[in-house]
């Protein structure tokens, strides 16, 4: 089968295999990239390494990284994920703790905007009546 241009169907297939391993490897080389430099265990000069590795032999020096550093790279990633729900959690925690406010810490913030002279004894009681009644 031959396309209008001219251009064998096989052909097309293959620049469409080839288009798409390029692609593949440019999210590999930035995936791999991202570990690097997010590591903590290594210091400047081994990330340097690594990345001098990467640029100047780049199938052997990437495949080299996956090997050595496949597991560890899933692991970082699992415990960057673990931590990132914690800190969700704990936010979600936080605004969920402001937002019930008990009648006593109403109370109390009011007394205390009256002490600081904020407000006054009618707003203070005011405020003490809605906190009471809520």
């Amino acid at each position: 089968m031959v396309l209008a241009s001219g251009y064998p169907f096989l052909s097309v297939m293959w620049s469409m295999f080839v288009f798409f391993a390029w692609i593949l490897w440019i999210w590999l080389l930035i995936y791999v990239y991202m570990d690097i430099f997010r590591r903590h265990d290594i210091g400047g000069w081994g990330k340097t390494l690594w990345v001098v590795f990467t640029l100047f032999l780049p199938f052997i020096g990437t495949f080299t990284y996956l090997i050595v550093e496949g597991r560890a790279m899933g692991d970082r990633r699992t415990a960057e994920a673990q931590q990132a729900k914690e800190d969700m959690d704990a936010y979600v925690r936080s605004v969920a703790a402001n937002g019930a406010v008990s009648s006593a810490d109403q109370i109390q913030r009011a007394n205390k905007l009256l002490h600081d002279g904020a407000i006054t004894e009618e707003e203070y009681q005011t405020l003490k009546q809605k906190a009471l009644a809520s």
